[in-house]
């Protein structure tokens, strides 16, 4: 962090500005006044103490100063407090609104595989062409609404964990059947390495498939020309480790203690791939930590990226 960045966040005002917060709701504002008020209260009872001796002046002065503080900490209470109920309706709205939307996308989805699979043969090539298009663009809409419904699930505490028994590796080669066609249409080769006698786990398996599903289609999509997705599984004492590589675009030094936050998403990603929300790995490794799990990478830009897992057997 250079001197600028630094001074940027220990300005209140700048933090206020930023939360569209006034002064006395702000709480970066209100903790150093909290600070300065208690350090000028303590030299001025010290000083009024030692020129007067009676009792009387020192004790009036000390509630005073405990009345002042004891209102700028109601203050700073109110401030959190405010925050706290922006982001729970925040959090609310997301989940109506993402609910209210599955719906009528998922009805267009069934619609125009209706058409194209009972009216092919009347449709011209064009026309064929519009609606898969329009199947795409339906589908990515589908994948944010499921990503923003996740993401209100796991902030409200409302994301299920059913466990139960899983073999890994099984689930991995499900899930790989589905990305056949984007590998190829990719030109992506992938590799799964599997060590023999993998023991069963017990998690949530909706919950694991997700998080397998975000690291996989991350590898195969930002992958440059005759990309490699390497996938390994392996036991480790009483954890399952699981890392998913790529020689894709990388992930920039400065971005790498970012890459784990809401929406965040890499520059370098943005001339390769526009599409995303940046929710992802956010959504992964909160699973993972749901799970008792720990979770990490490594990256270079320019020569790809290393994800990986650990989960408890039991």
């Amino acid at each position: 962090m250079n001197t600028k960045q630094l001074c940027h966040h220990l300005n209140p005002f700048a933090q206020c500005t930023k939360y569209h917060l006034t002064l006395w709701q702000c709480p970066s504002f209100l903790f150093p006044l909290t600070g300065l008020v208690t350090i000028t209260a303590m030299i001025s009872t010290y000083l009024i103490a030692i020129k007067y001796t009676q009792p009387e002046i020192v004790a009036l002065i000390v509630i005073a100063v405990t009345t002042i503080l004891i209102t700028l900490g109601y203050l700073v209470i109110r401030g959190f407090e405010q925050l706290a109920q922006a982001n729970q309706m925040k959090t609310e709205f997301v989940s109506i609104a993402s609910h209210q939307l599955r719906t009528p996308l998922t009805g267009i989805k069934w619609m125009i595989d209706l058409v194209m699979q009972q009216q092919t043969k009347s449709l011209t090539e064009d026309q064929l062409e519009t609606f898969k298009s329009i199947r795409e663009n339906n589908q990515r809409m589908i994948n944010l609404v499921n990503d923003l419904l996740d993401l209100s699930r796991l902030e409200q505490g409302r994301f299920v964990f059913k466990p139960e028994t899983i073999y890994l590796d099984k689930l991995l080669k499900e899930l790989l059947k589905e990305y056949t066609q984007l590998a190829k249409a990719s030109n992506t080769k992938i590799s799964l390495e599997l060590e023999t006698d993998i023991p069963p786990i017990t998690q949530d398996k909706r919950g694991l498939g997700l998080v397998l599903h975000n690291l996989i289609d991350n590898a195969i999509r930002y992958t440059k020309e005759q990309g490699q997705v390497k996938i390994k599984l392996l036991s480790k004492g009483n954890l399952i480790r699981c890392e998913v590589k790529d020689n894709g675009v990388g992930i920039p030094a400065e971005d790498q203690k970012k890459i784990f936050q809401k929406f965040f998403r890499s520059r370098n990603v943005l001339k390769y791939q526009t599409e995303g929300t940046g929710l992802g790995l956010f959504i992964t490794k909160s699973i993972i930590k749901a799970s008792k799990g720990k979770m990490g990478f490594w990256s270079k830009e320019g020569q790809g990226s290393t994800f990986w897992f650990e989960i408890p057997i039991k």
